[in-house]
Parts: structure tokens; sequence; C-alpha cells
């Protein structure tokens, strides 16, 4: 079996057909497939279902599937630490984090990383649902994973990140809540933006009007992150925002509120068990004293 064979196999499931994923690899159709059909000699039985339009899994091709990504994961990380034996610069970080952790605190953590390593290319990954997070990071679609600290991580290493306060932004000329704080039953009774269920700000949302046994006030549930501003800003609703969206959210003239009490939230890094590539190790490093610049070289 080459490294080759479990690639194109990955790109087949990833893109749904052979199509797809020659095109993506940039390959020959043919080669592609000569190459899958020869994996499936190897394993003596069929690991697609070829169908007119693209194709389907068969049992031995769910069963290939972690472990095929968990061979080329391992395979980037010990070419990783050869590099680094050899002094090579460089590297590449994968890592996938649900979005508000993607703005804080990762943004802030990528940028002081870049300044230690500036030749490590980085790639993010954003799906919406904390697990998908955790699931990305066991089968060894990304190295490193950013999610809410309530989302099970059990079979995963990790380190607890600094908590984030939530914030309540409001339209410019809003005129039910005066001042700079807002309490649970005034923020249960607006007018809300929301992200769909199981992301991480319609969980504080959910959380607040349960404790007060109450339904909340949703006026539009978008999936698209860059609306809820916008939409905010044009009087369409209030939204529950981290702190460094909503400070942003300030700027282009929402009122920011501070909810009393206190809505904290706070994420967690998390990470296969086994050897990081260098790049990862460096990472974890900065995460673990967010407070200092790390000096693992990469």
């Amino acid at each position: 079996m080459e490294r080759r064979q479990l690639e194109y196999f990955i790109a087949v499931v990833e893109h749904g057909g052979f199509t797809a994923a020659a095109t993506a690899l940039h390959v020959a159709q043919p080669s592609l497939s000569h190459a899958i059909r020869t994996l499936e000699r190897e394993f003596g039985g069929k690991l697609f279902h070829r169908l007119p339009h693209g194709v389907a899994l068969t049992a031995a091709g769910e069963a290939l599937v972690r472990p095929a990504q968990q061979v080329l994961r391992d395979l980037s990380t010990a070419r990783s630490l050869v590099r680094e034996v050899l002094g090579l610069s460089g590297g590449r970080l994968d890592i996938v984090s649900q979005t508000t952790l993607s703005v804080d605190p990762l943004a802030g953590m990528l940028g002081r990383f870049h300044q230690v390593h500036p030749k490590v290319s980085i790639r993010v990954v954003d799906p919406e649902q904390g697990p998908a997070v955790a699931h990305m990071v066991a089968t060894g679609q990304c190295e490193l994973g950013l999610v809410d600290a309530s989302v099970p991580t059990v079979d995963l290493r990790g380190i607890d990140l600094p908590e984030q306060e939530m914030h309540v932004v409001l339209p410019p000329d809003h005129p039910n809540v005066p001042g700079d704080t807002i309490t649970s039953r005034e923020l249960a009774a607006l007018d809300l933006i929301v992200t769909p269920p199981g992301t991480e700000t319609r969980a504080a949302v959910d959380e607040v009007c349960t404790a007060l046994g109450v339904v909340p006030r949703i006026t539009v549930e978008t999936a698209h992150r860059a609306m809820i501003v916008p939409l905010v800003l044009s009087g369409v609703g209030a939204a529950l925002l981290p702190a460094s969206m909503a400070r942003d959210a300030a700027l282009r003239g929402a009122r920011m509120l501070s909810p009393r009490p206190r809505l904290l939230r706070h994420g967690r890094l998390v990470w296969r068990s086994g050897p990081l590539s260098p790049a990862a190790e460096a990472f974890v490093a900065l995460a673990s004293s967010p407070e200092q610049d790390p000096s693992l070289a990469v």
C-alpha cells in the first residue's frame, strides 16, 4: 500500500466521486481510478459503490476512512519531525476551530505564533458544530482543534484556554435598555439575532432563557456570522457576541452592554495522543504560556 493510494482514496471520499477528486488532485482520472482498483485488490473487496452520479462507500470503505486519515496525518507528522532534525525551516499547522473561538482567542494566538515562526503555513478549518471539531482531530483530519469546553473530548489530550466574556450589542438608537449593563431578564426580552442550535453563542442565549423559564425572542436565525453586526446596525435586533466581535460592532456604531451576571465561555485546545509535528508542538507551547513568546524552533 502506498501513501498516494490513501490520498486518492480520501480525496474520492471528500469530493464524492472520481472526477471531482481527480480535478482537485490535478491528476488524470484514469490514474486515480487505477490506484483505487489496486487498493481494492490489496484489500480483497470493493471500497466504493460506483453510482450513475458519484460514488458511495461500501462497508469496507467506511471502515478504512478513519485509519487512512490517521496514517496520512502520522506520515505528515513524521516528515515534519525529520525536517526539524535536518534543520529545515517551515512546516504546516492545521487547526480546526469553532467560529467564535477563531475570532477570539485563535486570531491573536496565531498572530503571536506567526511572529516567531513566520515560515510555517497555517490552515484553519471552521465547522459550526463543536462535536465536529473533536471528530476531525480524533480522526486525524486536523492536528489541533479549538472547541468549546462543554464539548466532550475524552479521547483527546488538551488544555483549557482563558475565559472569554460575552457581550450584548444593540442597534445604535435602541431605547429600552439604559446604561452599560443588561440583566439576564432584559436580555431574554430582546428581539435577538442568533446562530443555529448547537453553536456556541446560541448555547449561551438558550442557557440564559432556560434559566429564566422563558422562550427566546428570535427575530433572525442565520449561519452567516458576517451578517450579524450589519443586522444589528440596521435595527433588526440585538445579538450576543464574544468581546472582540462586540467591540468591533461598537466601533461601527452599535451599543455594547455587559450582561449581569457576566456570561463567560472558554475554549479548549485539543490534540490526539502521540507525537505532534514541530509546528503543532510550538503552538501548544504558546497556548500553554499565553503571556510569553514561545522559543521552540520549527
